[in-house]
């Protein structure tokens, strides 16, 4: 487990797409401070499975940095989200500017079925 630098060498987290891994990474310097696994449907779904941050950067606003990188770039990539992570579920309610994200089945629709028998080969 790695210190996060303070004072001058105060972090400076960088937050990446990883597809090979089916994640996003919060990166300091070379440390990963956390991540934000996903799959991805053929229907244009991002389905965020599971979001972590290391002990030693919890508090620090890298799980938030992770989760507005995340949805900013399934934004541009024109991709609806399945939040089945709880923190990007409940970062999601605490900030509205990204619910239109969110994706809303039919009433009719099975999203647990389709989730697992639709993903995209990465």
């Amino acid at each position: 487990m790695r210190q996060p630098k303070t004072g001058k060498d105060a972090m400076e987290i960088a937050v990446s797409d990883a597809p090979e891994q089916s994640r996003y990474e919060a990166r300091d310097g070379s440390a990963l401070a956390g991540l934000a696994a996903y799959r991805l449907t053929t229907r244009g779904l991002i389905v965020f499975t599971h979001t972590e941050v290391d002990p030693a950067y919890e508090g620090s606003g890298v799980g938030s940095k992770l989760a507005r990188a995340a949805l900013d770039d399934a934004r541009e990539r024109a991709l609806r989200i399945v939040p089945r992570c709880p923190f990007i579920a409940n970062w999601v309610t605490r900030h509205p500017e990204y619910q239109d994200l969110v994706y809303h089945p039919p009433a009719t629709e099975n999203t647990d079925a389709a989730d697992a028998t639709d993903q995209k080969p990465i």
